[in-house]
């Protein structure tokens, strides 16, 4: 079903926006004309309140198409979402880094703010922190990153298992002269719940959760387990974006739980690519025209991408040289930070060039824009990270070689610093671990079934989604988590 059509379904059946154009029209009998660069300002300034006012007095102004209404609408949940994002006030903040620094005060605030390390926004005349601002800090400011690791004392981290996982991989393919490790049996259990009495009693809600593809060659023997509702659909595989479907009725008091549990075989890959001879690109395929080009609104050839490219690439010819020089700089330049809701940033890669940090996704799609403007073929994929103690949400690349295929790389992973030797501290240039479900070989993508209301997060698909006949259910009204088994 197309846009416009979705846009009809929902103000035939919810006159929302149109009640609230005619009470507008009602309250303000000659209001002046609003222009679309007046809504654009007043969103630009922070204004939220304003821009929403106007957006609605634009509505019941003009006679609009559905599609246009659909968009308006979106352009409102947004920067509600902002407003979720941005909830911490003074005090929050304040709170979270005291025990750090004991003596924090306004000047200290300003400065951290001024640096662009403590993140915030003024929304309808107010300071708002981003609520993982305080602990970004501490990711992001080099003394307080030394403070905190003084105050805290840490003893190890998540990915101190692959300092052993890493080193078997290479060994067993040097051996074996393959470019495929041994897989790893894992079971998945993953629930997404929602809380009581957000949605009213009764009615249905449309779920998706994320289902691991079974057309990858490193994820083999994929076998659904169990889910809590027999009429579930899975999508066909054509869809960049695997899901398995389901729909519930709500009960009043109680929460709404769908949960489904799968087994997999993940394999590990590593290519040793220092020592193979590296083929022109075929300029004219398919593959190298779609994979080397610009994908709006995050994969865009811009003026700071052009200016990034010629200081960090250079004159360098040979593609996987070209690769690492890009991988090498995201890596020293831009620590990983939490990030903001992707559905709330325009262009992803100029939010990481700005801010001066991303996550896991941010940055993948930083790097997979440079190498694209580079002529190096790059594509996405996604799902989950089930490394043991750090299990989350995970995004990352591969790239194409001409005599070899496709070929795994992890932005957010970087260079592992702790190696004696290049073909470990390169590991995530060409190679991934075994402990990864890929859910999604595209960003971006249609979700199946259709979904009528802007997605949660229109960009990745890895936590679910929800709707109802009212809207889209945001991630505020709902928990997830997943648990792995190793077999």
């Amino acid at each position: 079903m197309k846009k416009g059509l979705f846009c009809v379904f929902v103000i035939k059946h919810f006159s929302f926006f149109t009640l609230t154009a005619l009470l507008i029209c009602a309250c303000f009998s000659t209001p002046s004309k609003v222009t679309p660069a007046q809504i654009d300002a007043e969103e630009e300034a922070g204004n939220f309140a304003r821009a929403s006012h106007l957006i609605d007095l634009y509505a019941a102004q003009n006679d609009l198409t559905a599609e246009a209404i659909y968009d308006l609408n979106m352009r409102k949940d947004v920067m509600h979402r902002i407003r979720l994002d941005f909830a911490k006030d003074r005090a929050a903040v304040v709170d979270y880094i005291r025990p750090y620094y004991p003596d924090v005060n306004d000047e200290m605030l300003a400065k951290w703010e001024n640096a662009g390390t403590l993140e915030y926004k003024v929304i309808d005349g107010e300071k708002w922190y981003y609520n993982r601002a305080a602990p970004n800090l501490f990711r992001l400011d080099k003394e307080a990153i030394a403070r905190k690791a003084e105050v805290d004392q840490p003893v190890g981290n998540e990915k101190e298992a692959l300092k052993a996982h890493l080193p078997t991989i290479i060994n067993e393919l040097n051996k074996s002269g393959k470019t495929q490790a041994s897989p790893l049996k894992m079971t998945v259990k993953f629930e997404l719940k929602l809380k009581p009495n957000v949605i009213p009693d009764g009615e249905t809600v449309r779920c998706w959760l994320p289902y691991p593809r079974e057309d990858h060659r490193r994820q083999t023997n994929v076998q659904l387990l169990s889910v809590n509702d027999d009429n579930y659909v899975l999508s066909p595989e054509q869809y960049a974006h695997r899901t398995i479907y389901m729909e519930k009725n709500t009960v009043k008091d109680e929460p709404l739980s769908f949960v489904v549990e799968y087994l997999v075989l993940h394999a590990p890959e590593w290519f040793d690519l220092q020592r193979k001879t590296i083929q022109p690109y075929n300029m004219q395929s398919e593959l190298y025209k779609t994979y080397t080009a610009e994908r709006p609104p995050h994969i865009v050839f811009t003026d700071s991408i052009k200016a990034v490219s010629k200081r960090v690439v250079g004159n360098e010819t040979d593609p996987y040289q070209k690769l690492k020089k890009i991988f090498e700089w995201i890596n020293t330049t831009f620590p990983w930070a939490g990030a903001r809701e992707y559905s709330t940033l325009s262009n992803i890669p100029q939010y990481v060039l700005e801010n001066g940090h991303g996550d896991c996704g941010q940055v993948t799609l930083l790097f997979m824009t440079l190498a694209r403007y580079n002529g190096i073929p790059v594509r996405w994929q996604s799902g989950l990270n089930l490394q043991p103690g750090g299990l989350n949400i995970h995004d990352w690349s591969e790239f194409y070689m001409e005599n070899i295929g496709w070929i795994p790389m992890d932005q957010s992973y970087g260079m592992n610093t702790y190696a004696d030797n290049d073909d470990i501290r390169y590991f995530y240039t060409n190679g991934i671990d075994a402990f990864r479900l890929i859910v999604n070989n595209d960003f971006s993508q249609p979700l199946f079934p259709a979904k009528i209301f802007l997605r949660s997060d229109d960009v990745d698909f890895q936590r679910g989604e929800l709707e109802w006949r009212g809207g889209n259910i945001y991630y505020n009204l709902w928990n997830w988590d997943f648990e792995v088994t190793y077999e």
